[in-house]
């Protein structure tokens, strides 16, 4: 979450006269940004992570477990922990962060500074986490929990489902006729935010899923709590399975997420002609990455084959200024939205000293990657966010998959790999994802060959790394160089073939594959990325100690991917399903969803054994190997 502006945030139709005003000085604020930085290279590798909490009060009397709306609360008590942390400690950026998001009962926690690409701090990354959690967990009350889960089951169900309760009646910014008003961030940006998207889109935003059918569930489903055409329908990495006190018939939340923020109107939605808009826009402003950007000769340009309109008249702007076809289109293709929350006291910037209007649009644009400009005035450098990864239960599964897509991506760039298929299939593959039990009921486009001409396989050659290794033929001698304690940030492009080359056919570049196959490998026909990753664990000075935690991460994402172990939308999904108040009727129960919660809770713990979703050599201890990091200075077990 960026920073929250102490201002005046202009309803929708005060906003809109801006609208063009916020675009054409974003640009201009981007363009210096890329002409003071635009030759920076070279940077070491800076990385992190963000953990968002719901904060869960459980009514042990009642067997109700609640969301807590106390974010300011429990938030003002954080900061002046961490603050009181920081001033006692020679290093207070190793002190965690944390952060206001847009529901009242969520925290998000990032790192207080970033990991740096040595070794040592891939094994940081869970000890930082668990820290972070406990320190959330030892300044909120007795019955309150931060709990990592992507969806809470029961949001939005007739009767008390938040502490303290409030009635959905008084939903002035969303019109909601589930959730309260009080469940959003009370800071002026969020109902702003919620009133806008609807205010602009025409009517209120749309979330439909497809409800799961047990034996008991009625045909056709009816809901009728919804006052109207009551006939749902249900419809359309995955741990959200619970809506509404529903079993769905999905395991992701992305596309619920990218309906509650559409503000598309009809006509961008292409139900009706263009008059009014600009745009016909395929997508709502959270989705899949639309473009690739890279200029390399790898990436051809039939890959981009999805519709992506941009803002022609700044398209040109970007390239009379000097910015490649490739990015210029990307850029102008996040400027056909208008910005959503304007403060009165920041229309007017100096575009030499601020990018809030270029982050006004930017930061509005929730794809599942985010390529990040340097802010001004700033020692942070260029960025990408990866952004499709869903939250997991405990600290340890969270801290697996960092670690893994961290050492993916040194891979990707250690080996020169070519992952590129048209876009059109990313978007098949995020739909696919979300489907329920997708693991094994799914298949996934994906590259055949991802080395480029001339690089070998590493493994097949283990001593062979590609176009930029740490580890080389020394000459002939084929003795290696010294393997490194770092994970590098430069890497020399693939080069192009000397002899030419002559691209085969699109459909002949990618097949479809289980997910299984994808990141374990399919015997002579695809090596798998989870043994790329091994190999190029090969190139590293990694110690014994090391080499075993990683592989206890790794272990962990092989097993998800192969099904050995469930996903935890799958583990919900059996949990609800196999729990003796459960009438086979889809529907989750107010005791159900307590015992669900407190289950989450003591995984999480590890006083809950579940060899079905976590492997045996997980580490089961709830408190956090502190190793420096300090006790909060003041003993304050409740506020």
């Amino acid at each position: 979450m960026g920073l929250l502006y102490l201002g005046t945030p202009l309803a929708w139709d005060d906003a809109k006269q801006y609208a063009d005003h916020v675009r054409a000085h974003g640009i201009a604020q981007f363009l210096h940004i890329w002409d003071n930085l635009k030759n920076r290279y070279g940077d070491e590798l800076l990385w992190g992570d963000e953990v968002e909490y719901m904060v869960v009060a459980f009514d042990d009397e009642e067997k109700n477990a609640k969301l807590s709306l106390r974010q300011s609360e429990i938030l003002a008590k954080l900061q002046s922990i961490t603050n009181d942390i920081a001033s006692d400690r020679n290093d207070p950026g190793s002190v965690p962060t944390f952060h206001p998001e847009y529901g009242r009962f969520m925290l998000e926690s990032t790192p207080g500074s970033p990991y740096t690409g040595n070794l040592p701090d891939l094994l940081k990354v869970e000890e930082d986490m668990r820290y972070r959690r406990h320190l959330a967990r030892r300044y909120l009350k007795t019955n309150e929990i931060p709990i990592t889960m992507t969806s809470f089951p029961r949001l939005g169900v007739p009767g008390v489902f938040t502490e303290p309760f409030f009635s959905p009646e008084g939903a002035v910014s969303s019109h909601s006729l589930f959730v309260p008003e009080e469940i959003t961030n009370p800071h002026a940006r969020f109902p702003t935010l919620t009133a806008n998207i609807r205010t602009r889109r025409g009517s209120k935003v749309a979330i439909n899923l497809p409800v799961f059918f047990d034996e008991r569930t009625p045909r056709p489903f009816v809901d009728r709590t919804i006052p109207w055409d009551r006939s749902i329908y249900p419809e359309d990495p995955a741990a959200s399975p619970l809506w509404r006190g529903y079993i769905t018939d999905v395991d992701g939340r992305w596309d619920v997420v990218s309906g509650s923020v559409d503000d598309r109107t009809e006509e961008e939605r292409g139900l009706k002609p263009l008059k009014e808009s600009r745009f016909r826009i395929p997508k709502s402003r959270y989705g899949s990455v639309s473009l690739y950007i890279s200029d390399e000769w790898l990436n051809r340009p039939e890959y981009n084959d999805i519709e992506a309109p941009y803002d022609s008249d700044i398209l040109e702007r970007l390239k009379t200024h000097g910015i490649d076809e490739i990015l210029a289109r990307h850029i102008a293709h996040l400027f056909i939205r208008d910005p959503i929350v304007i403060f009165s006291e920041t229309i007017h910037q100096d575009d030499t000293t601020s990018n809030d209007h270029f982050e006004n649009i930017q930061s509005t644009n929730w794809q599942t990657v985010r390529f990040k400009p340097p802010p001004t005035n700033s020692s942070i450098g260029w960025r990408v966010e990866f952004r499709p990864m869903e939250v997991q239960f405990t600290d340890f599964e969270n801290a697996a998959f960092t670690v893994f897509v961290v050492l993916l991506s040194r891979a990707i760039l250690n080996y020169g790999m070519n992952l590129y298929i048209p876009i059109s299939k990313v978007d098949e593959n995020m739909a696919r994802a979300q489907r329920r039990d997708a693991i094994h009921t799914q298949k996934f486009y994906f590259r055949k060959d991802v080395f480029p001409p001339g690089i070998p396989s590493p493994i097949s050659t283990p001593n062979s790394s590609g176009t930029a290794s740490p580890v080389e033929p020394n000459g002939s001698s084929g003795i290696p160089r010294r393997k490194e304690r770092k994970l590098r940030n430069c890497f020399a492009t693939v080069p192009v073939p000397g002899d030419g080359h002559t691209h085969a056919p699109i459909e002949d570049e990618y097949d479809e594959y289980t997910l299984d196959e994808i990141i374990n490998g399919k015997g002579e026909a695809f090596p798998g990325l989870m043994n790329i990753v091994y190999a190029y664990l090969e190139t590293l000075d990694v110690t014994a100690d090391e080499r075993e935690k990683i592989g206890e991460y790794l272990d962990l994402v092989k097993r998800r991917a192969s099904g050995s172990l469930l996903t935890p939308a799958t583990w919900i999904r059996n949990f609800v399903r196999s729990h003796p108040a459960y009438k086979f009727d889809s529907v989750v129960s107010q005791e159900i969803n307590y015992d669900l919660m407190k289950a989450v809770d003591e995984i999480e713990r590890g006083i809950r054994d579940v060899p079905e979703l976590l492997p045996s050599t997980h580490t089961k201890s709830s408190k956090p190997k502190l190793n420096g990091f300090p006790k909060s200075p003041k003993d304050i077990s409740e506020m």
